[in-house]
């Protein structure tokens, strides 16, 4: 196999119907899915450096540490968890069958689906194409994977990765462009993920329409942070740098704007660019900031300040003389920057930011702040502040995001127990933990009969005592 070439269109059908055909001969049980996960596990830590290599490559520069705790830490404990509940997850389930129909029983039995078909991103290219991978195969099913052409080189070490781990008519990887993605989406999968922009997610599942192939969407959105006004603001500004600036704001889950009592608006921003000058110092050569993925992605971030320039809006940028303006755009360095008091109308405002661009906004009441959260698309994300538990609730019952973190940003993505997925333009269906076992898996019903049961009796015709009995059984 040549790691290097793309995949041809012609050869999709094909990988797919043999990646079936395996399935259908031979369905991975108990030990072939734990033999499996172990295997996986042990080669990608092996390979841990050649990882972090691949993307570091991908993205001009990315801080080894980023990458160990979103691809390598997420990844591994991803599979730690599936491990020490596989069995549990695999177990049929009782359910209740009623009294009317006693003494039969029920239960729920989780049955793998057949070849699950991943379209992964370039933000976190291994993370997001190693997890839902991981629940597929602790679901029992065979895999095809077609990662992000914007992520090359992780692309190949994705492929060279698998390729050790799995028989070749059990998992297989796709490379190659958007047309490759486009017929990969086409294919008769027994299921289809795609984690991605909500853009390409339309295109995705209007692609997986004719064969009925059912989808799980990742998508986006603008994930608001809401500091309520007990919350101290310096605590707040760290948290929020966190979940803003990691991966240079590329990040699906990211802070995209902040909302903040205005009376303490300004101290907000004074905490902020405290925080950024406490971790990126002059921002020289900076070694723990992530560089954007292309120019294409730094062409439209930059549109989204001219936009604001155009419009007289403060634009903050604490690191503009940092580097000549031209460095900067040949390095793909996209400096943290903060936009003061957007209207709705504005770039920043209109779409999802994906970047290191943090706008802030001023609201008068909490009512005011909930109501600027529901004029948007849900988001995947929402991350409120506050002490007062009231406050706090009355924001989670009167908003709806993908998941929630409290006074913090980002750390309910790591929580395995937590199912993690959007809402409407923000995405459709879950994974994570249990979650991605049962998206991955058909949870059937089975009803079992006792050799003597009542219904028996209910049948024509329908008179005297059968018709009493079915009269009570009615009401």
């Amino acid at each position: 196999m040549d790691t290097f070439a793309d995949t041809p269109i012609s050869e999709l059908s094909a990988t797919r119907e043999r990646l079936r055909g395996a399935w259908q001969k031979r369905k991975p049980d108990y030990a072939q899915r734990r033999a499996d996960l172990i295997r996986l596990r042990d080669v990608f830590r092996e390979r841990g450096p050649e990882m972090d290599a691949a993307i570091r490559g991908d993205f001009g520069h990315r801080s080894s540490h980023e990458n160990l705790l979103s691809e390598a830490m997420i990844t591994l404990a991803e599979i730690d968890h599936a491990l020490s509940h596989l069995r549990r997850w695999m177990r049929p389930r009782s359910a209740a069958v009623g009294w009317r129909f006693w003494p039969a029983r029920a239960e729920i039995r989780p049955e793998p689906v057949g070849v699950v078909g991943v379209l992964s991103p370039w933000n976190y290219p291994v993370n997001l194409a190693l997890v839902p991978l991981v629940s597929a195969i602790a679901a029992g099913n065979h895999v095809y994977l077609k990662p992000s052409e914007h992520t090359p080189r992780t692309a190949r070490f994705l492929r060279e990765l698998l390729a050790e781990v799995f028989d070749e008519d059990r998992v297989a990887v796709a490379i190659g462009g958007p047309d490759v993605g486009a017929a990969f989406s086409a294919l008769p999968f027994d299921h289809l993920l795609f984690t991605g922009s909500t853009a390409v997610g339309r295109k995705v599942m209007a692609a997986a329409a004719p064969n009925l192939t059912p989808v799980t969407l990742e998508l986006g959105g603008k994930a608001p942070a809401l500091i309520c006004a007990d919350y101290p603001i310096e605590q707040a500004a760290a948290r929020i740098a966190s979940g803003k600036w990691f991966n240079a704001g590329q990040t699906c889950i990211g802070v995209d704007y902040v909302l903040v009592d205005a009376a303490r608006r300004d101290q907000l921003v004074a905490a902020l660019l405290k925080q950024l000058q406490q971790r990126y110092g002059d921002l020289v050569a900076p070694q723990d900031y992530t560089r954007i993925i292309n120019a294409s992605q730094y062409a439209r971030l930059s549109s989204y300040l001219d936009d604001a320039r155009e419009r007289g809006l403060q634009v903050i940028e604490p690191f503009a003389d940092s580097a000549p303006r031209e460095q900067r755009e040949a390095e793909r360095i996209f400096p943290p920057t903060l936009v003061i008091e957007p209207g709705m109308d504005a770039l920043v405002m209109q779409h999802e930011i994906f970047g290191p661009i943090l706008p802030i906004l001023s609201y008068r009441t909490l009512d005011e702040a909930i109501a600027r959260i529901n004029a948007l698309d849900r988001p995947l994300a929402l991350y409120p502040f506050g002490h007062d538990s009231a406050q706090v609730e009355k924001i989670l019952t009167q908003t709806l995001a993908g998941g929630v973190t409290v006074n913090d940003t980002l750390l309910h993505f790591g929580a395995h127990d937590l199912p993690f997925g959007g809402i409407g333009p923000s995405g459709i269906g879950a994974i994570h933990g249990r979650a991605g076992f049962d998206t991955f898996s058909k949870l059937l019903p089975v009803f079992y009969q006792r050799s003597k049961a009542g219904s028996d009796l209910l049948k024509p015709p329908y008179r005297g005592k059968i018709d009493a009995m079915i009269r009570w059984l009615a009401k």
